[in-house]
């Protein structure tokens, strides 16, 4: 399969959170790069398309919109604040 990302990913495996409306579900970043990352979560079915992701680690915040799910693993791009 060709590769289609500008940046490539690099392997983490941190802790996070999904948070969107009021509501916030831990996951687990696998691989993050300046553009997107691949997050695993309990139930994908709970992540709605866009989110913001919150890293524990320093707290930091991104706009989230879903790219793909697999299974638990969902892939996302990271949006622009307009």
């Amino acid at each position: 399969m060709e590769e289609k990302r500008k940046y490539p990913r690099s392997e983490i495996n941190e802790p996070a959170y999904v948070s969107s409306g009021g509501s916030v579900m831990s996951c687990t970043v696998r691989n993050i790069s300046p553009e997107g990352a691949a997050i695993d979560v309990e139930n994908a079915a709970f992540v709605p398309a866009r989110f913001r992701l919150v890293m524990a680690s320093d707290s930091s915040v991104r706009e989230c919109r879903v790219v793909w799910i697999q299974r638990n693993r969902i892939g996302l791009t990271f949006v622009a604040v307009p």
